[in-house]
């Protein structure tokens, strides 16, 4: 599952709605929108981004927070790193390779130390 598709699921069941109801609602199919949230979908186009906001009344940071979500739901990535550094490629490939193998806490730790190290960089602190 994505993190747009776990969104999208939670938001369904918190106003108890079916995925075939808001399927039909949104003039998509069933098996489409399941795809979606089980993330064998890529990433959905921004009008049905903006149909879904309007479709659970999501307003401003709401509607943002799905629109980021969907930016980084796309389930089979591809990552350039030509004229990168040496170890910028072999983190690549070894996250490919080895992604599966991670539990969920330390994928969050990851994600963590990669968020605090770029917020540190763009106000000029150390990032070690």
């Amino acid at each position: 599952m994505t993190p747009f598709g776990e969104k999208i699921r939670d938001l369904r069941k918190t106003g108890g709605i079916t995925l075939k109801k808001m399927a039909e609602d949104l003039g998509v199919s069933s098996a489409y929108l399941s795809a979606l949230e089980h993330g064998h979908r890529g990433r959905p186009g921004p009008g049905l981004i903006m149909q879904i906001c309007g479709y659970f009344d999501l307003i401003w940071e709401d509607a943002e927070e799905l629109k980021r979500l969907s930016e980084l739901s796309h389930p089979r990535i591809v990552v350039d790193t030509a004229g990168l550094s040496p170890n910028a490629t072999k983190l690549a490939n070894l996250l490919a390779e080895r992604i599966g193998e991670l539990d969920d806490d330390t994928i969050d730790w990851i994600l963590d130390e990669i968020g605090g190290r770029l917020a540190a960089k763009t106000k000029g602190g150390p990032t070690h």
